[in-house]
């Protein structure tokens, strides 16, 4: 028998054969190391090119890490790049290899061009490697006093790096002494910014327990500094402002003329097309007023306009984020926004959850005048291809009728629920209509009507089945086929897995008797049997407490009822 015939694979384009194709990289960076030619930066960008894709998919080139280091010799900042990313990458890992990157990042962070010391002094820092903290604190130190911005901003970031590596390098350079001279003193935003974002981490670190620590804390909360900080806000990127604004909200202002006075220098921050800059300024205000009961509510008078803005010019979870905020200011004070209810309509194209927080507003929102145009609203929402969505909404109906506005147009709609034929919208309208007659009874001959419509057979879920049953128990009187309804359901006892229905169903067949004792005999009789048979000790409960009121109204049925038990 001939062998099996050999097929000859070639290896794919993007990924190395094996060891093979490392080793001839490796070759090749060797002979480019020490290059002068021209074109040699193309052709080293081309090498470095695949070291770095290799590396990605995940394929040790850590062999190559010498002539990558040797190829860094150049003013390639694009090749610089390449070269930090490759040694941040291995020398994680390998603090052998570490090692060797400290000359020639030392080197490249006195380099004549910023670009290259910033990007020298980054990859330095970012090492992360606690033996090699010495080596940190030189370029560090000549970094923070660099004429350019951003090596000053690349130097700051990187003490924070290296208080996390070891605290104690990091305090005994007396670094926070600098950053705090260069957070009061430098042009530079960026640079300021970065300095109270390292300091903040500083000083509420766990290992900055000391007296200095708390008076460095408490003087960065002082009124000088917080207003040094709120003058220049405007300089600031977005993340830097909300940083202040996160650090005037600690502040504690002296009296109510300061507290105007921070009022007044944030007022333009509510205009600003970024979200997070104006939820944190609206913060300040609110928080800022807690104690001025009178100015808070013209707070929320002053801040609803740019909060509304925000949630229809963003994205979907924009939106989400500030109507979460907008919901907390809704459920304080409703009032506030009652005349702002239509902001609060759901867009055909918005997402689950933002609908549901407009639902919530609106149910909270819904006074005397916008009550019909609301529910006119939530009405159409409940033809929604969303289920949740649409079950929401009629569960938003009922609130707002138990909130006993216009009831008379309420019920109506509720009433117009259960003709639509819909599992679902049937099941959330009797529940709602079982709550409205509790508290309502005189809607009951209207209710009644349409309820005995609908047949028990096509109410599936227990929560509306136990609501049908109520109706048919507390009005039994008034729909005829009551009884004979009951009967059915007290047949299929042992296939009602819902204790909560089998329950609601021996109260049913107890209250219907009280009005028409010849037609439910037979179903109270079935009725205490099954309880008392029942698995679930509730039921057995009220089998023998029924007895008892049976006895004072019928001591005949008394005897009739155990016979049949």
């Amino acid at each position: 028998m001939a062998p099996p015939a050999q097929t000859n694979r070639s290896p794919s384009p993007s990924q190395p054969s094996g060891k093979s194709e490392v080793t001839d990289l490796k070759s090749q960076l060797r002979q480019l190391a020490g290059s002068r030619l021209p074109g040699v930066d193309d052709s080293k960008r081309e090498l470095f090119k695949k070291v770095i894709s290799y590396m990605t998919i995940g394929i040790d080139v850590s062999s190559v890490f010498g002539e990558m280091v040797m190829c860094s010799a150049t003013s390639d900042i694009v090749l610089k790049k390449m070269c930090y990313l490759y040694v941040g990458n291995y020398a994680k890992v390998n603090p052998d290899l570490a090692l060797l990157t400290i000359n020639f990042l030392q080197r490249d962070c006195k380099d004549e061009d910023p670009m290259i010391r910033g990007l020298a002094l980054r990859s330095l820092g970012s090492l992360n490697v606690a033996n090699l903290v010495e080596y940190l604190v030189g370029p560090l130190n000549a970094g923070l006093k660099d004429n350019n911005s951003y090596v000053r901003i690349v130097a700051v970031i990187g003490v924070l790096k290296l208080y996390h590596i070891s605290v104690t390098t990091c305090i005994d350079a007396d670094f926070p002494a600098v950053l705090k001279h260069l957070l009061l003193n430098d042009q530079d935003a960026q640079v300021v910014a970065n300095c109270l974002f390292a300091l903040q981490e500083i000083w509420n670190g766990e290992a900055s327990t000391s007296e200095e620590a708390l008076k460095e804390r408490e003087a960065l909360l002082s009124k000088p500094v917080i207003y040094y900080f709120l003058n220049r806000i405007k300089e600031f990127s977005e993340w830097a402002q909300c940083l202040v604004l996160d650090l005037a909200v600690k502040y504690v202002p002296a009296d109510s003329n300061e507290i105007f006075d921070i009022m007044n220098l944030l007022e333009d921050r509510l205009q600003h097309a970024n979200g997070a800059v104006v939820l944190a300024t609206a913060k300040v205000f609110l928080h800022m007023t807690l104690s001025m009961t009178d100015v808070h509510q013209q707070v929320y008078e002053r801040i609803k306009a740019p909060l509304l803005t925000l949630v229809s010019s963003g994205s979907p979870e924009q939106s989400y984020a500030v109507l979460s905020h907008l919901h907390l200011l809704v459920m304080r004070a409703p009032y506030v926004f009652s005349s702002d209810y239509k902001h609060f309509y759901c867009q055909y194209n918005e997402p689950s959850y933002v609908k549901k927080l407009k639902l919530e507003m609106l149910t909270a929102v819904a006074n005397e005048s916008s009550t019909y145009e609301i529910v006119t609203e939530l009405c159409e929402y409940a033809a929604n291809v969303d289920i949740p969505i649409a079950r929401e909404s009629i569960r938003a109906v009922g609130k707002i009728a138990l909130q006993q506005y216009d009831v008379n147009a309420i019920v109506d709609r509720l009433l117009q629920f259960l003709e639509m034929e819909k599992d679902y919208v049937t099941a959330e309208a009797l529940v709602l209509v079982k709550d409205l007659l509790r508290k309502y009874p005189q809607w009951s001959h209207d209710c009644i009507a349409v309820v005995g419509n609908i047949s028990s057979q096509n109410v599936q879920e227990p929560k509306a089945k136990a609501a049908l049953i109520w109706m048919l128990g507390e009005y039994s009187q008034d729909m005829s086929d009551a009884p004979y309804i009951l009967e059915s359901l007290t047949e299929n006892w042992d296939e009602e897995h819902s204790a909560e229905v089998r329950l609601h169903l021996l109260t049913a067949v107890m209250k219907c008797f009280f009005k028409r004792p010849p037609e439910t005999q037979k179903a109270l009789g079935a009725a205490l049997a099954s309880g008392l048979a029942d698995f679930h000790q509730v039921s057995v409960d009220q089998y023998f407490t029924l007895p008892i009121f049976v006895f004072y109204g019928s001591t005949c049925f008394v005897y009739l009822s155990f016979n049949n038990s």
